[in-house]
């Protein structure tokens, strides 16, 4: 069994550091003293505990520089868009801080003969398998909420960015959250396993891939344990005739070439209607060709290279068998030769139903673009998946996409704007996209026990 991880970083193949995974004994070790924390942090008032979170979102400031740098060198994001990730994620800090415990407040309501409350009680401690992808922002969007609802929080990073990990683990103790409240286990598969059965785990988060939602889903439920699943997505992207060409060509780009296409909610599936697609097709086209893909340290870099090396394989074979079974190649289609893991920012036309790019998440910089002949087909194609994370609606006319926003069956819809994650609204899918919600009050109280409290008058 392999006993270590390396980190590479995907701009040069260069290995950066070697990682051991955790052994029987380390487990055991974190899973003790998130334990141990959780008696003590569940006891500590909510308006303290929001006063670390401030303190946190200081402390990531602080580090922002740092933390970016670390993000660019182990999973190739282009340091412009990792400032702006570790600066998202201290603003998640402070609004929590803020606007967090009055979500957590008792909630009273009249009962016969007496008086009863809802109380947002804690759970315990929450294991989280976290992705590759946004290493900061992923992280806090599970682990602040579960923090100031009382709950202490143990991640289980993906292996190739450790490194940021352990960045963000030393902030949040410089930040003087106790030890055991926020922890990292580079654990195995094993390890998350036998984490999962063992009684100090009170709850499960996961984001990832449908295959290892399910197998953790199901570990977690036959240990009759709450889950929360963000899986992937094929994000329908919908333009209608009527909607402004340019502002919709610009969100499509940003809504699938951020992070090198990596982004579980992002526009994958472009549905035009067929009355402008020419002219969508002709102007994202050249405007595609316009991003510069290279050194994800250069700051003019929009598209660096994707994170993995078996991703970018996977991709690749994704995208020659939608061109085997009919599609149109209109630029890309190719991994870049040379040293790095980049794959040619990639469009493909004439996608259908039954197309691979159609059917699959391609989690990379590949467009789709797809013909609707109206609104009712547009939304019909959006609804043809598996998937049902988000969904973005173009057009001018704002009272047939709120029509539409009734039949998407997705857990967001965006109209004039593309999908985003935000700390004022819920975050989550339907379908094979998972199940629960992140952000909002909704992620708040997802790992709470929601506790009657109920006063009988005497007489």
């Amino acid at each position: 069994m392999q006993n270590s991880i390396s980190t590479l970083n995907p701009a040069t193949g260069e290995t950066l550091a070697v990682y051991p995974f955790a052994s029987a004994s380390e487990l055991e070790a974190a899973l003790a003293q998130s334990s141990s924390a959780f008696s003590l942090w569940k006891n500590v008032p909510i308006a303290d505990r929001a006063s670390y979170l401030v303190r946190f979102a200081q402390v990531l400031r602080q580090y922002r520089d740092v933390l970016a740098d670390a993000i660019t060198q182990e999973m190739g994001k282009p340091v412009t868009q990792a400032r702006a990730e570790v600066e998202k994620s201290a603003a998640l800090c402070d609004w929590y801080a803020s606007e967090g415990p009055a979500m957590l407040a008792p909630e009273p309501t009249q009962v016969d003969n007496g008086h009863a409350e809802i109380a947002y009680r804690p759970l315990g401690t929450i294991l989280a398998v976290m992705p590759w992808n946004f290493p900061v922002w992923q992280v806090l969007r599970g682990a602040v909420p579960a923090m100031l609802a009382g709950n202490t929080f143990l991640l289980k990073p993906a292996p190739n960015v450790a490194g940021s990990t352990q960045l963000l683990l030393q902030a949040a103790a410089e930040a003087g959250l106790p030890a055991g409240v926020f922890s990292v286990i580079n654990a195995t598969n094993d390890g998350v396993s036998a984490a999962i059965k063992d009684d100090r785990i009170a709850a499960v988060t996961l984001t990832g891939s449908v295959r290892a939602g399910t197998a953790i889903a199901s570990q977690a439920g036959a240990a009759l344990k709450k889950s929360v699943m963000e899986l992937g997505g094929a994000d329908a992207f919908i333009v209608l005739k009527d909607a402004n060409l340019d502002e919709a060509v610009r969100a499509a780009l940003l809504g699938r070439f951020q992070n090198g296409g990596q982004v579980c909610a992002a526009a994958k599936r472009l549905i035009v209607e067929e009355a402008i697609l020419p002219a969508f097709t002709e102007t994202f086209v050249a405007m595609a060709r316009e991003m510069k893909i290279g050194d994800p340290t250069d700051e003019a870099t929009y598209i660096g290279p994707m994170a993995r090396y078996d991703l970018r394989d996977e991709l690749d074979a994704q995208v020659q068998a939608t061109l085997s079974e009919g599609a149109t190649l209109l630029m890309g289609g190719e991994k870049i030769a040379g040293a790095g893991n980049y794959y040619a920012p990639t469009v493909l036309s004439n996608v259908t139903p039954e197309m691979t790019a159609f059917r699959e998440e391609l989690f990379g910089p590949v467009a789709s673009i797809i013909a609707a002949r109206d609104a009712d087909h547009a939304v019909t194609l959006a609804n043809d998946s598996d998937f049902g994370l988000s969904a973005t609606i173009y057009t001018a006319d704002t009272a047939l996409a709120e029509a539409m926003t009734v039949q998407l069956e997705c857990g967001g819809v965006f109209i004039n704007g593309i999908s985003a994650s935000d700390p004022r609204v819920a975050f989550g899918g339907v379908k094979k996209s998972g199940y629960g919600r992140e952000l909002s009050h909704f992620g708040l109280r997802e790992f709470c026990n929601a506790q009657t409290v109920w006063r009988n008058r005497k007489g």
